[in-house]
């Protein structure tokens, strides 16, 4: 026996994708290399020595790509805009780049998808890294300038803009731990470069809604559980890896303020560093960040049980065996212990918790209110094997019903989610994992560029078709 839980009439179903990892054509019409392609090339740093070059080929396979979007009935594309592509060397405007993203959304609207661009997914130009990247204040004002030539490309037909996708990543974990482009492992650079993207964000904002956009920025969040919430040193492992993953970005977002229990955190791991970094902030900086949002992005994969106390067998992490040695993203990481709830895991090692994805919407909610939602990614890597032309995917198609079915439970509860995009469309290179580990719902054959949709891509299709999940009794 099932019963149907159906999506909001204005519910939006897209999927997601990233520049540098789909588009490849990386130094064609004047695009020239991000930090992505230096560090792809760094010994060690990316599993295979694998890099960004062809990737998926969607600069040249662009129109079939939308073609086959439209078949799948997506209402939205979530893509980002490669910088280094639209402004080579964080220079001159790229006309060519421009052009390529024009041509995108002009067939998008044509198929009747809606176009969901995100300016920074991760591939600043590296001579900008050069100069400073993302611990230089100046990298604001090149991002401004490249936000401001997107939308006088595109503004005319896309109303809505996402700033950034996950600062945590781009900044924590690409400049204190090194696992990310650009590789650096510095405390002070982390807590640098999360202030200026935050600042990006808001000045960005602020020049794209002048020009009449909406406009969003895009945070990856978890949920922080202590293994016994009784436990003094449990209960600070949990409010530590909340405050460095969520309240670091959410509270400047929106009460324009740094969260002080961590910044003490810091300053205990870091005094120098935290001299430094709130020497950064100049006075109005708060004011910029914490303006409006016209809507709040949520990545969501897995959550944290955490203790202040070792496991007997610690988890396996989603961290990418490189051979290049990084450290941890949390500055205020000691005596920070990960532990297994005993949920089933996917092949990045992470647990399948649908239902900390309802109790994050309603948390964000309660942080935002009035903000609507959207859960931009959201997805599951598993081995795929493409065998007699198909793909059978069940793991992955029961992650996207139980974390659809998490999406409905917020909404009941009263939280405002407006949309769900799948990461990823296509499996895709994937960061410092290469091409090792697919998340698409449509297979990619990289030899031949061939894509399958899979088990999981049919049945999302069929769940927007209808705006409907068939759910069993026993499992609601």
């Amino acid at each position: 026996m099932t019963m149907t839980r159906s999506f909001p009439d204005d519910f939006l179903f897209g999927a997601a994708t990233a520049a540098f990892q789909v588009e490849g054509a990386a130094f064609e019409d004047g695009r020239t290399a991000s930090i992505w392609d230096a560090f792809s090339r760094v010994p060690g740093a990316v599993i295979n020595a694998d890099n960004g070059d062809v990737a998926c080929d969607h600069y040249h396979r662009y129109r079939d790509d939308v073609a086959l979007m439209k078949s799948l009935g997506l209402q939205a594309y979530r893509f980002s805009t490669s910088w280094a592509r639209v402004r080579p060397d964080g220079g001159a405007v790229n006309p060519k780049g421009v052009d390529f993203y024009s041509r995108l959304v002009d067939e998008l609207l044509e198929a009747g998808i809606v176009p969901w661009p995100t300016l920074y997914h991760w591939d600043m130009p590296q001579a900008l890294e050069e100069r400073g990247g993302w611990t230089a204040r100046e990298t604001t004002d090149r991002f401004v300038e490249f936000a401001v030539t997107m939308h006088e490309a595109l503004g005319d037909r896309v109303p809505t803009w996402t700033t950034l996708n996950e600062p945590w990543c781009s900044s924590f974990l690409s400049y204190t731990a090194g696992a990310h482009a650009p590789g650096r492992q510095s405390v002070r650079d982390g807590l640098l470069a999360s202030h200026h993207l935050l600042l990006a964000h808001g000045r960005a904002a602020q020049e794209l809604r002048a020009r009449g956009a909406q406009v969003g920025i895009t945070l990856n969040l978890t949920v922080a559980d202590p293994v016994d919430p009784s436990d003094l040193e449990d209960q600070d492992a949990a409010r530590r890896i909340d405050g460095q993953f969520n309240r670091w970005f959410l509270d400047p977002l929106r009460v324009g303020a740094y969260p002080v229990d961590i910044v003490s955190d810091f300053r205990a791991v870091d005094e120098a560093a935290v001299a430094e970094f709130e020497s950064a902030v100049r006075p109005g900086d708060l004011e910029i960040i914490s303006q409006p949002l016209d809507f709040l992005g949520v990545n969501y994969y897995h959550g944290e049980l955490v203790s202040g106390h070792a496991a007997e067998e610690p988890p396996v992490g989603g961290e990418a065996p490189t051979d290049r040695p990084t450290r941890s993203p949390y500055p205020a990481d000691e005596d920070i212990h990960w532990h297994d709830r005993g949920l089933p895991r996917t092949n990045m090692g992470w647990e399948v918790q649908p239902e900390g994805l309802t109790r994050l919407l309603q948390r964000v909610a309660a942080d935002l209110p009035g903000v609507p939602l959207y859960v931009t990614e959201n997805g599951a890597a598993y081995d795929d094997e493409l065998v007699d032309g198909a793909v059978d995917d069940p793991e992955r198609t029961e992650f996207v019903r139980a974390h659809l079915s998490a999406v409905l439970d917020a909404i009941e509860r009263g939280v405002d989610v407006r949309g769900y995009y799948y990461w990823s469309l296509f499996d895709n290179f994937e960061w410092a994992w290469g091409y090792e580990k697919r998340f698409g719902i449509v297979h990619v054959d990289y030899a031949t560029q061939q894509r399958t949709v899979k088990r999981s891509g049919r049945e999302y299709a069929r769940i927007a078709a209808e705006r409907a999940l068939d759910i069993p009794v026993s499992a609601y």
